[in-house]
């Protein structure tokens, strides 16, 4: 019985426990299991708070018998990349800087799931100070994929993505800077969704680049990132940045199909060192949209190369400005990839960053032209190699550095620079079984088209069923 609630998403979820089909607990104790008998090879949780869990499902439980539905995410267990501060609590943004920090506030995102009815099994691993696309932490340990114990998850929201991958939540916050929630999402085989900035509010989420930094979910399904995703949007007092609308609605026209739509192919940057597996099960994306009824349109690309440089210019200054004061009094409580990093960032010259910021509003015209003067939403990889081994990525400082980490996020931080939103997608598994996707862009604040289009692609293909097998996971821990 735990298995099939293990391998349910939370949107059906959600109907069964409001229905009484199953409890809240008995979900709860099936997902605490889980994370008990999974941690040891997966590393995805920095502490399980599992005693609050069963208390919050018996509060959920005792509602619904009385007639109370909370809310959309009654009784659902969930799990948080360990950036998001909760009153009281300790946070340590996957470092040893803030491995003792309790903040005073809860963030915004946090409180809407929470009135939502979802429910709270822990905090998850993370690359430090979410500085980092790969998923090692030099502090927490290097965080696994559930798909094979030995390879990277992707980061910086690894934890989010092996957990959630690995059946022991059903969802998960990530964030995304420069790729940190579309990555796991390719690289664990899940869907996960940056929204356009200023979509979620950010108030006391860990900043790491203010002009940048977006909150999103991590889901098993497109149908469950958009239902997370608007709970948790809409403006918010707390965050100057959030757009000042209600919440949109992602959710009810979500199963009416792609017929009409323009399906765009880039032509330049996007097919550029694609690995031959990941482009054939891409060209297969293709090919189902078009079964659909969409239209697949082949689109040239401005230049992006140009756009990745300007993003890499923000996010090094920003991260480098947000950790000013750590990086003169406590250097030595930095690991080494995210401490090179941030005194990379020190270095660029003012004139640069002001310069990279001056760009983006016109950036994004030259982008809307090019492409969405022609495509309802861009088809692109979100990764282009194989997945790498974590031995193979532990690359610490030296010349290997920067094209390493740049190879993770050349497809992704270009969108962040924009401000767009990108759905990541299941799309397949390689040959050696681990997962791919791939991202749909499309204009600001076209989540709900996004969120269509993924949910048609999904519901055809029905990679979402296919998991992981947990005796791997145990069997690598010993």
């Amino acid at each position: 019985m735990s298995a099939d609630l293990l391998n349910q998403d939370a949107t059906e979820l959600a109907a069964a426990i409001k229905a009484r089909k199953v409890s809240s607990v008995e979900v709860t104790e099936a997902c605490l299991g889980a994370a008990q008998r999974l941690q040891p090879a997966l590393n995805c949780f920095i502490r399980i708070d599992g005693d609050q869990a069963i208390a919050q499902a018996r509060a959920i439980d005792a509602e619904l018998a009385k007639g109370t539905v909370r809310g959309v995410l009654a009784g659902v267990p969930l799990a948080h990349k360990d950036m998001y501060y909760r009153a009281g609590e300790v946070t340590t943004c996957g470092s040893k800087i803030r491995r003792d920090f309790k903040p005073p506030v809860t963030a915004t995102a946090l409180e809407r799931l929470s009135t939502a009815g979802a429910l709270n099994l822990g905090t998850l691993n993370m690359a430090e100070f979410a500085f980092g696309p790969t998923g090692h932490n030099a502090h927490f340990g290097a965080c696994r994929n559930p798909w094979d114990t030995a390879r990277v998850t992707g980061g910086s929201s690894s934890g989010s993505g092996s957990g959630t991958a690995a059946r022991i939540f059903y969802g998960a916050l990530g964030s995304d800077t420069g790729g940190s929630i579309r990555l796991p999402a390719h690289l664990c085989g899940l869907a996960g969704l940056k929204p356009t900035w200023s979509l979620v509010s950010r108030a006391g989420a860990m900043p790491l680049s203010f002009t940048l930094d977006t909150v999103g979910p991590l889901a098993r399904t497109v149908r469950d990132v958009a239902l997370l995703t608007q709970v948790i949007a809409g403006h918010d007092p707390r965050d100057a940045t959030s757009r000042r609308t209600a919440a949109p609605d992602l959710t009810s026209g979500i199963e009416g199909g792609v017929k009409g739509l323009k399906i765009g192919v880039p032509q330049g940057y996007f097919d550029v060192d694609i690995d031959p597996e990941i482009a054939k099960l891409l060209s297969d994306a293709h090919a189902v949209y078009q079964k659909l009824g969409a239209t697949v349109v082949a689109v040239k690309m401005p230049d992006l190369d140009e756009i990745n440089a300007l993003c890499n210019a923000v996010i090094l200054v920003e991260a480098a400005t947000a950790h000013g004061q750590w990086l003169r009094t406590r250097p030595q409580d930095y690991g080494p990839q995210v401490l090179n990093r941030l005194e990379f960032g020190m270095f660029y010259p003012g004139t640069a960053y002001l310069a990279a910021l001056d760009l983006r509003a016109a950036k994004l015209r030259e982008f809307d032209a090019a492409v969405f003067g022609k495509v309802d939403a861009l088809l692109t990889p979100v990764v282009g190699r194989q997945t790498p081994t974590i031995a193979e990525t532990d690359i610490t400082s030296g010349p290997e550095l920067l094209p390493m980490l740049g190879s993770f996020t050349r497809f992704t931080r270009p969108i962040n620079y924009l401000g767009l939103p990108g759905l990541g997608v299941p799309a397949g598994f390689t040959k050696a079984g681990m997962p791919c996707g791939f991202q749909l862009v499309g204009k600001p604040f076209s989540e709900a088209m996004l969120c269509r289009a993924g949910r048609a692609y999904e519901r055809e293909t029905q990679w979402y069923l296919k998991a992981p097998q947990p005796r791997a996971h145990a069997a690598a821990a010993q």
